[in-house]
């Protein structure tokens, strides 16, 4: 039951930011979805440095690093790199920190949270990039 109260805060979270993004015209997208995205990464850097824990800490600065990869590949190519992008983040949540190992870093809320807005941020950016 409590799963289901954070996963809708996450879609709510991702509504605002698709309220938001819905004024730019597709390549100031890219900017806002990349950002963003490695917003995503670094906070769960703040999580091991909250935590004290190194070896999470270069885990998780090397998750910052993949995605900027992403961030990197939409600037050069397409908006929908940063879909995929969005989505494999998905896998970070739940893989690394819902499931995983880093299970210890992040709240189980955050990254059931992180998931919803994972989905949603994707799927709008492939809506996104297919009708601009």
């Amino acid at each position: 039951m409590l799963y289901s109260f954070w996963f809708l805060i996450g879609v709510v979270g991702a509504l605002r930011l698709i309220l938001y993004a819905n004024r730019f015209r597709k390549k100031s997208l890219t900017k806002l979805f990349g950002i963003s995205l490695l917003v995503a990464a670094v906070i769960y850097v703040g999580f091991a440095i909250i935590w004290g824990d190194s070896n999470w800490l270069a885990v998780e600065s090397l998750g910052v690093l993949f995605y900027g990869l992403f961030y990197w590949l939409a600037v050069r190519y397409s908006l929908l790199w940063l879909a995929l992008g969005w989505s494999m983040h998905v896998i970070w949540d739940v893989g690394l920190h819902l499931l995983g190992p880093g299970h210890h870093v992040a709240p189980e809320w955050y990254a059931v949270a992180c998931l919803s807005f994972d989905l949603v941020v994707a799927g709008y950016i492939v809506y996104r990039a297919r009708i601009d």
